[in-house]
């Protein structure tokens, strides 16, 4: 595992710092990565919305008690606005099955706040997985919601 040098000095070195310990099962280091404010956000893929600290923390437990999750950062996409620092990247999950090691992808946002403690995320919101890879739209169409 990576060594954590704490304050982290960019929103890059906290993603990289809660990546790695997905993939470690690393609790402490993963609630590490988070801001201390109470109002946390967390939406795992299919999930209800998590809120605080302690809801965030006993879901990350639960998914630890089943081992740690290979999920990789891919397609990085960043919004930097002063001291917030918007990430959209598409998450390649490795996952054992029957037929061996298989990917899924995850599209999800992570937020990031400059505190003073170095920066921090402050939401972390993963859509469904999907069994191929999302295709990237660059279009100058309007788009409804």
């Amino acid at each position: 595992m990576r060594k954590t040098k704490l304050p982290w000095g960019s929103p890059d070195d906290t993603e990289q710092a809660f990546y790695d310990a997905l993939q470690q099962a690393d609790i402490e280091c993963l609630m590490a990565c988070w801001a201390e404010e109470d109002d946390i956000v967390c939406v795992h893929p299919g999930g209800p919305r998590l809120v605080g600290h302690a809801a965030v923390r006993a879901a990350f437990d639960a998914m630890f008690a089943n081992g740690s999750v290979q999920a990789y950062p891919e397609k990085v996409r960043r919004l930097d606005a002063g001291h917030c620092s918007v990430h959209s990247v598409v998450e390649r999950v490795a996952v054992m099955s029957d037929d061996g090691l298989q990917h899924a992808w995850v599209v999800a946002t992570n937020v990031y706040t400059k505190t003073a403690h170095g920066w921090r995320m402050v939401a972390h919101h993963a859509s469904p997985g999907s069994r191929t890879e999302p295709v990237e739209v660059l279009t100058a169409q309007p788009v409804f919601h």
